[in-house]
């Protein structure tokens, strides 16, 4: 039997938190404009937040207190995290060794996160070819939890999305990916994954190779938690 034949079509990428350690970032930026409105901002405020659309998290910031319209907290926001990311980009380790197993295995990559271009292209830059295609929150009329995403992803990469591997690491974005139809990995970071039918949950991604995408992609499920998160 030809192995290649049990690859995912394709493997769907989210970013902040999954493959780059961003989150601190975006916590550290809201927590600095906050405060420039006298505002209180904490860690856990932050974690709400992580695998939001911008725009529902600027609402939040700005019914806290953050006298701004929308458009100007995400810029903001995006500005402080992008000159972070530019200077620095914090890899998870596990992921960017995946994301190179997948690559050299020939299968198509796409990433899929509800940053925005700017921050995206920033990423993409350091990932050499890695991403056949990009798709971020300022493309999608729908963002996560919403299945809009992978949907758009699985579209121009012109695969099936049940024959997809998606891998996410927030409630939003494995809200997401699951609702698309993908075989859905919810990787452990800042916030446990909760039990989904179908989902697999895993503490890291560097117990995962190719052919075990490949098995996921078939109906196999994975599961480091059992009935914890």
């Amino acid at each position: 039997m030809n192995e290649k034949a049990t690859h995912p079509a394709a493997v769907l990428w989210d970013m902040d938190g999954t493959l780059i350690d961003s989150e601190p970032y975006w916590i550290a930026a809201e927590t600095e404009l906050c405060r420039s409105f006298g505002v209180g901002w904490t860690h856990e405020d932050g974690l709400q937040l992580v695998g939001n659309p911008l725009l529902v998290s600027a609402q939040v910031l700005i019914e806290r207190g953050v006298d701004l319209e929308p458009e100007e907290v995400i810029t903001y926001l995006l500005g402080r995290v992008t000159a972070q990311v530019r200077e620095r980009t914090p890899w998870m380790d596990d992921a960017r060794g995946l994301l190179d197993a997948v690559v050299s295995a020939g299968i198509p990559c796409a990433l899929v996160t509800m940053s925005y271009s700017m921050l995206a292209d920033a990423f993409v830059s350091r990932a050499a070819d890695a991403f056949a295609v990009v798709v971020t929150g300022d493309q999608v009329t729908h963002g996560k939890p919403h299945p809009e995403p992978y949907l758009t992803a699985a579209e121009r990469l012109g695969v099936d999305i049940t024959r997809c591997i998606a891998i996410e690491d927030s409630p939003a974005g494995i809200g997401s990916a699951h609702a698309s139809g993908a075989a859905t990995i919810g990787v452990r970071r800042l916030i446990p994954v909760e039990k989904r039918p179908g989902l697999s949950r895993v503490a890291s991604l560097a117990g995962l190779d190719v052919d075990m995408l490949g098995r996921l992609v078939d109906g196999h499920v994975v599961d480091d938690f059992g009935e914890t998160a």
